[in-house]
């Protein structure tokens, strides 16, 4: 999904001729102020009533702009003198020199976005904008939570929260001043954190949240800025935390870590003795169950002796009937040339190799059943990993985000671990498993 400009500019010419024709002298001038226009899909408020709205975002995704554009949007009426939405707001970063800096006079802060006649007047002595309709915004910064104690608002910006070193404390500071108008709100703008206070706001059901990699705004940054952090910082979790704006949880005592993950990937894939495609299917409704877990892994023997598995793809899919997902692991089957399907038959029995061989007749599976605990299960598996016998290839970002939400006490996540189930199941089958090598699966 684009902007209208995007559709407007990638067009052939006479669409922008025609279009910049049909506008009015004011429309023209007015035109690069419509941030509606101009805006990626992240960048939109999402509709409904909602009281925090959460913007997840890579360093340059237009997190700042959004930010800027949504206080404009809450102060501003249909004329310049007409009243907004909001005449009260608390602007907080994290120091107050970055809240007047960034939020206020940066390149994408509120007074580069805010047409001449719209413009605040910044009164510096009390650390305030002032609009023509008499609106305000106070500075504030989230280093003196207590400074907040007292004032009240009908709406706030607040800029990387993630970063806040008193981010709980802020927080819960600005709740209690947000009591004026009919219905408050706020604007959180972060690259994304591992830090509580986030992840407790995100979970709360009048939160929303929109997200976009850094790359969504790549028309307005330097070329060379994503060619060079792309090649520096490569599959690493800090490029999924700073680029991709992902936010990597971690847990106390998990079997996996981020930095473990980041070493093991990546590099050639040897030469597989024996690939297979675990399925964890999912319970219940396809479409309102966990994901069905699919993960594609492959075996070789060093000269030790011991084996060692190359993860080679992670194919789980969400909202999928059982043939819907039973045609994703056959074709994932049949793209690496797998030996066989190892599927988990403890949700549906016989059902599961039922709807594999709808797909293919011909495709070998292994049925396995769950006897113990998912954490008892994946315990040996993390050994492995310790012991530098499994590696993985690009592009798992979701199944290294569940590893690291396991722990030996049980998975720390939301739903189901469903694809640390298909990893376990696909790593136990090629290191422990004693069936015979298979032909392989017909290509399609």
């Amino acid at each position: 999904m684009r902007s209208a400009a995007a559709w407007i500019a990638s067009g052939p010419r006479h669409r922008r001729i025609e279009f910049l024709s049909g506008l009015s002298e004011g429309a023209r001038i007015a035109l690069p102020y419509l941030f509606e226009f101009w805006a990626h899909p992240h960048q939109l408020p999402p509709e409904g009533d909602w009281r925090t709205w959460v913007i997840l975002g890579g360093r340059g995704a237009g997190k700042t702009r959004a930010g800027a554009e949504w206080v404009r949007s809450q102060v501003e009426g249909r004329l310049p003198l007409t009243k907004g939405r909001c005449k009260r707001l608390a602007i907080i970063g994290e120091t107050f020199d970055q809240a007047r800096e960034v939020m206020v006079f940066g390149d994408s802060g509120i007074m580069a976005c805010s047409p001449p006649d719209r413009r605040p007047l910044w009164q510096a002595g009390r650390k305030c904008l002032v609009w023509p309709n008499g609106a305000e915004a106070m500075l504030y910064s989230a280093s003196e939570p207590e400074a907040l104690r007292g004032p009240q608002f009908d709406g706030a910006w607040v800029d990387e929260l993630a970063k806040w070193k008193k981010a709980r404390d802020t927080w819960d500071m600005l709740q209690f001043g947000l009591r004026l108008g009919a219905h408050p709100q706020v604007c959180v703008t972060t690259t994304p954190r591992n830090v509580a206070v986030l992840k407790d706001i995100m979970g709360y059901p009048s939160t929303v949240m929109t997200h976009a990699p850094t790359e969504a705004n790549r028309a307005n940054l330097a070329s060379s800025f994503l060619d060079e952090v792309r090649e520096r910082f490569a599959h690493s979790s800090l490029a999924r935390q700073e680029l991709d704006g992902m936010l990597l949880e971690q847990v106390d005592g998990a079997m996996w870590t981020q930095d473990m993950l980041d070493k093991l990937r990546g590099g050639p894939v040897p030469d597989l003795q024996r690939i297979v495609v675990a399925v964890d299917p999912p319970a219940g409704d396809s479409k309102k169950s966990d994901a069905c877990g699919i993960v594609v892994a492959g075996v070789w023997t060093a000269e030790d002796g011991r084996r060692h598995v190359h993860v080679l793809e992670d194919a789980s899919a969400r909202g999928l009937s059982p043939q819907g997902w039973a045609q994703v692991a056959v074709e994932a089957a049949r793209r690496w040339k797998a030996h066989r399907v190892v599927a988990e038959v403890n949700q549906g029995g016989a059902m599961v190799e039922t709807v594999l061989r709808q797909v293919d007749p011909d495709i070998g599976v292994t049925r396995v059943h769950a006897r113990d605990g998912k954490s008892t299960r994946a315990e040996p598996v993390a050994v492995l990993y310790e012991q530098d016998r499994v590696r993985h290839n690009n592009g798992m970002e979701e199944l290294e985000a569940q590893m690291c939400l396991m722990t030996p006490m049980g998975y720390e996540g939301h739903g189901s671990p469903d694809r640390v189930d298909a990893l376990v199941w696909a790593v136990t089958e090629l290191v422990h498993g004693k069936g015979p090598v298979t032909p392989r699966v017909r290509s399609a």
